[in-house]
């Protein structure tokens, strides 16, 4: 198990993205730990927060092969998936992969795609493969979509169905920047320009041993007390359409047992559970008025549940 210092991979992970994403270590450590629970990431934020920023830093810092597609209202599933060409040469057609065949793929503003387009994503996050023309591709592994979406008030948005935003481990936000971590922007020029300089932190096979390692962080039969009475408590609450479902409770102990192992500890503690929870629940779970849950609701769903 990693130990809470800067020699452990995911403390070098985590330094050397906060030198990037200034002033959001909670939002990068989470993004971190779902990439760490063979999650997908949904990020969602207005634009020039620094989105994409976060995805090119995962990607470059775990070594991981990089492909990113801008998602616009005319893409076509093909676009995403490939497509058949006729090879004179053989005489015969040959598939061009398309960028989805990568480790880290990047759906950046995916709510500007249509539904159509947007479903070509549903088996590969799903099943980690694809089927086009009636033959079925393995993608590599390991295999992310990190997603960035605009808020839905904006021109020429698509909403995410509930079946695809069930497909996201986590969503974040990331919000404005502190006014130090701003200032800091100002007098570095931006963040972006430090990628470039930016070394993979592991090596190639280096990653899924420390997803096997977190996947086996110890949750005592208590903890898992608490993470059913949680769920329970979403089910119960009148004021949600739905609670939350079985999938979402694998998610939440899957992200809290990331949560423990990126602070070096071998057993999942409640404060965990606590720290993700916002994260897994507030896009699978919807209000009455139609708005989706947000910070206080999970909050109050918190308070609701007494620790076993």
């Amino acid at each position: 198990m990693p130990t809470a210092n800067n020699h452990s991979p995911v403390s070098r992970i985590l330094a050397a993205a906060d030198s990037v994403i200034l002033g959001k270590g909670n939002q990068t450590r989470l993004a971190l730990c779902c990439l760490l629970a063979r999650g997908h990431l949904l990020i969602e934020d207005l634009p020039g927060v620094g989105k994409t920023t976060l995805a090119h830093t995962l990607a470059r810092l775990l070594g991981l092969q990089f492909a990113r597609i801008q998602f616009t209202s005319d893409m076509l599933p093909a676009d995403i998936l490939g497509v058949s060409i006729f090879d004179r040469e053989r005489n015969g057609f040959r598939f061009l992969p398309g960028p989805v065949f990568s480790q880290v793929l990047l759906a950046d503003e995916i709510n500007r795609a249509t539904p159509r387009t947007q479903s070509a994503l549903l088996e590969a996050m799903e099943e980690g493969q694809v089927t086009t023309e009636g033959e079925t591709r393995r993608l590599p592994e390991p295999f992310f979509v990190i997603a960035t979406q605009n808020p839905s008030h904006q021109i020429g948005t698509f909403p995410l169905p509930e079946s695809q935003l069930d497909r996201f481990l986590l969503r974040l936000d990331l919000g404005y920047p502190d006014r130090d971590a701003e200032r800091a922007l100002l007098e570095s020029g931006g963040s972006r320009e430090r990628l470039p300089t930016l070394s993979a932190c592991l090596d190639d096979g280096e990653f899924a041993p420390l997803q096997r390692q977190a996947a086996a962080v110890h949750a005592s039969p208590a903890l898992l007390d608490y993470v059913q009475l949680l769920i329970e408590a979403s089910r119960r609450e009148q004021r949600f359409v739905h609670g939350l479902s079985p999938r979402a409770a694998l998610a939440l102990l899957a992200a809290a047992r990331a949560w423990a192992f990126s602070d070096g500890r071998e057993m999942v503690l409640p404060e965990d559970v606590q720290a993700v929870l916002p994260a897994v629940a507030r896009h699978r779970l919807r209000l009455v008025s139609g708005s989706q849950a947000d910070g206080e609701d999970i909050a109050a769903l918190i308070r609701s549940v007494k620790l076993p």
